[in-house]
């Protein structure tokens, strides 16, 4: 029987450590609690864990301190830190902490799995990664100053022929090995002596720089590295024990100009298909100015302005979806979203009205302004909402709540529509993905959720749902009243 991951939980008893614990033996971990200092050091000095997850504060003690004195035993250990709160500079602590992860409340069992998985995925291939290129050269890489010339020359000639850059620095920077490929990247003649050298002094790159004095300190350990011509290189910084740290670089030009160029057709077809929609929906109005039209004619031509307003919102859904990817969503002012919630509202009155829907709204009274862009808040608002009302049942229930929790607003909007399959929840915020399970008479692209979810995030906030068959679904957004 495969032996079980070893998680360490040092936190103070909540029921969110029970859900960690009970989470974690779910899906074939092995959790050990610890809830003091002492109780942590004594589990990791029996067994080393594959991760450790610590409280913001643990038995009065602050979780960064802790997780400083853990990783200067253990630089390469893995660790994520929980908090109740999740104060809105907390991302930014825990990546100057040269932590791995960072989960808060409210908790769900799939993403507290999720993100566990993707840390020791990440310690994994790090470990990997160092062991078989230091394991392919020469086990005496432990003491580098013990390097013989023989064994220098094999470790050349291995990184050498790696299509990657390769740069291996002592503690202080200064260059232990580069293979063939950082001359090439950096332009250097084969002349220009490296080894030994300051690499600030050789390779004068400000992305390179940036990387390393950023990840020295924890708080970066992957960036871009671009240069004028137009290459773009993956660089990952990663410890070295006793070594020093390697910096190795891989060249995704071509990834990132499929992705421009992706994006560059969806603009361009988008655009260029509005005029002919345009064009398209004036002449169906002129039609029946000529002359009078029968039934036959008049149901076709009801069937095609249907078919092309479809057509037309999804164009504009799709040249949303890019400007929001794109980052132009850069517009902030102070928001009272219960103003933005009855517009939208008033807005779907007919459609309530058409569908004898229940209307349920539940507004919190202590209300902060939220520091966002009005418009797109509204849009995030009408696809929600609009969705519910779409996907329930006439004469049934819609219920939309907003609250205020921990420095930030809580929107529920909970439908009575035949709710999303346990296996299909995790995909609903994809592009052009509907449920399997959705009526056959309700249209829709498969981009108001994916909308949705990048305008959340451009606000640094989180959207999930939370669905079962037959009763419905509840989509849930957070989001930081300041981003």
């Amino acid at each position: 029987m495969a032996r079980q991951d070893l998680i360490l939980l040092a936190m103070d008893t909540s029921p969110s450590l029970d859900l960690l614990a009970k989470a974690l033996r779910a899906s074939g971990f092995d959790p050990i609690l610890a809830h003091d200092r002492e109780a942590m050091d004594r589990s990791i000095q029996n067994a080393i864990p594959a991760l450790i997850v610590i409280g913001d504060a643990l038995a009065g003690q602050d979780g960064f301190a802790i997780s400083a004195a853990v990783l200067e035993r253990f630089p390469t250990m893995p660790i994520m830190l929980y908090s109740a709160d999740n104060p809105p500079n907390y991302p930014e602590k825990v990546l100057k902490a040269g932590m791995s992860g960072y989960i808060h409340a409210p908790l769900k069992m799939d993403e507290i799995v999720e993100e566990i998985q993707r840390c020791l995925v990440r310690a994994r291939a790090l470990g990997d990664w160092l062991r078989r290129e230091v394991k392919r050269t020469t086990a005496s890489l432990e003491q580098k100053a013990k390097i013989s010339e023989s064994e220098r020359a094999k470790l050349e000639g291995i990184i050498s022929n790696i299509q990657d850059g390769v740069l291996v620095l002592d503690d202080h920077h200064y260059i232990v090995l580069a293979n063939q490929t950082v001359y090439e990247m950096f332009g250097l003649g084969h002349e220009a002596a490296l080894v030994g050298r300051y690499v600030k002094d050789v390779i004068p790159n400000a992305d390179l720089s940036a990387l390393i004095d950023r990840a020295h300190t924890g708080a970066l350990k992957y960036h871009e590295i671009n240069f004028d011509d137009g290459r773009v290189y993956n660089a990952q910084y990663t410890p070295l024990p006793r070594i020093g740290s390697a910096v190795t670089m891989q060249d995704i030009s071509y990834l990132k100009e499929i992705d421009r160029l992706k994006n560059d057709f969806v603009h361009t077809v988008s655009h260029d298909l509005r005029s002919p929609l345009t064009a398209i929906l004036g002449y169906m109005e002129l039609i029946e100015r000529v002359g009078a039209l029968n039934d036959s004619q008049r149901e076709f031509l009801g069937r095609l302005r249907a078919s092309v307003q479809h057509m037309t919102s999804l164009v504009n859904e799709l040249l949303d979806l890019g400007r929001l990817e794109s980052g132009f969503d850069t517009r902030r002012e102070f928001v009272d979203i219960r103003n933005v919630l009855d517009y939208s509202l008033n807005v779907f009155d007919s459609h309530i009205r058409k569908k004898d829907i229940r209307l349920t709204r539940e507004i919190g009274e202590t209300l902060e302004p939220l520091r966002a862009n009005p418009i797109r808040i509204r849009q995030m608002i009408d696809n929600l909402v609009g969705n519910a009302i779409k996907y329930s049942p006439s004469g049934s229930e819609v219920k939309v709540s907003v609250s205020m929790q921990d420095n930030q607003i809580i929107l529920r909007v909970t439908d009575s529509g035949p709710g999303i399959p346990p296996d299909e929840q995790s995909r609903v915020f994809e592009k052009f993905f509907r449920a399997s399970n959705r009526p056959g008479d309700v249209e829709g692209s498969g981009l108001g959720l994916a909308i949705v979810k990048s305008i959340v995030e451009s606000h640094q906030g989180r959207v999930w749902v939370e669905s079962k068959l037959g009763s419905g679904s509840t989509f849930i957004v957070l989001l930081p009243v300041n981003e």
